[in-house]
């Protein structure tokens, strides 16, 4: 999911800024940007993220910019000034016409200010405790974010569940009134009498009626446990269950919330291939659509 955390702090040695983000991947993707001369610390500051983040691409920038030796200390690099003298020396030999160095120029010249000296040590103490403040401040941001997905996966769940119970009394209705439909089409088809009316000619080859009939019911039967979604909607409704337990339990519930995604996906598609009425197809249709919209979302979270 996505985040954002940064600390600066002023140290002994200079001003260090680190700053960590993220965006939604389903994989912990971490890159880092950072000064050369901190590069030594990059294995101990990933432990530390990857202690606490489990999910998202991560990218942590860490500066450090170091003060200039202060009070009777502070120096010029005489070695650096000797060195600019002589390259000055040697471009006017070529090209006397050369504008020589200003006193500005040579003072911001890199290096020319010797720096603060710091030991590595307590250098690798600053870091340690800013990214630990970092981390800290990104996890929350991120458990806020985590939060107000939750609210919106508890409530696709509930409309999900207001679906399944309003299209599972049709189920019964549906398959009887399918099973009373074929039966007669199929009584008409073979000839037979149809229930409370005219005997139709016989077009059919000749079959006992009893085994006409009893063949009927088998067919019909067959096909009316074909359409038939109750298991569908039972299965639907445990997931569903099982999903709300899984988010209010909290802890690490990315990928178990992937695999209930897909569970919860192929009972609405079966819904979806079996329905023999307009609103059972347009509830199954109803079902993938909050089925995408948690799955997107799933992936956001650890």
């Amino acid at each position: 999911m996505t985040g954002y955390a940064v600390t600066t702090k002023e140290t002994a040695g200079g001003t260090l800024t680190i700053e960590i983000k993220s965006v939604n991947s389903r994989f912990l993707d971490l890159q880092f940007r950072m000064n050369d001369d901190l590069r030594a610390l990059e294995p101990s500051l990933r432990e530390a993220i990857m202690a606490r983040v489990t999910r998202g691409k991560v990218e942590c920038r860490v500066s450090f910019g170091r003060k200039a030796s202060s009070g009777a200390t502070q120096a010029l690099n005489t070695t650096l000034l000797a060195a600019l003298a002589g390259l000055q020396a040697e471009v006017h030999k070529r090209f006397a016409e050369a504008a020589p160095l200003t006193v500005n120029e040579v003072l911001r010249w890199p290096g020319l200010i010797e720096e603060a000296e710091i030991g590595q040590e307590t250098l690798q103490a600053d870091v340690a405790a800013a990214m630990a403040e970092t981390v800290g401040a990104f996890v929350d941001s991120r458990a806020r974010e985590g939060a107000a997905l939750q609210t919106m996966l508890l409530s696709r769940i509930d409309d999900m569940d207001a679906i399944v119970q309003r299209i599972a009394p049709l189920v019964p209705q549906v398959v009887a009134q399918f099973q009373q439909k074929a039966t007669e089409r199929m009584q008409e088809a073979l000839g037979l009498a149809v229930k409370g009316g005219p005997a139709a000619p016989a077009t059919s080859p000749a079959l006992a009626r009893e085994e006409a009939l009893e063949r009927i019911r088998q067919e019909v039967t067959l096909y009316g446990i074909r359409i038939d979604i109750s298991e569908e909607l039972t299965r639907l409704a445990a997931h569903l269950t099982e999903t709300r337990h899984i988010l209010q339990k909290g802890g690490h519930v990315g990928k178990r919330l992937d695999f209930m995604m897909q569970e919860l996906n192929r009972e609405a598609n079966t819904v979806g291939s079996k329905a023999s009425l307009k609103e059972l197809s347009d509830a199954s249709m109803a079902l993938k659509l909050l089925i995408e919209q948690m799955r997107e979302q799933v992936q956001n979270l650890e």
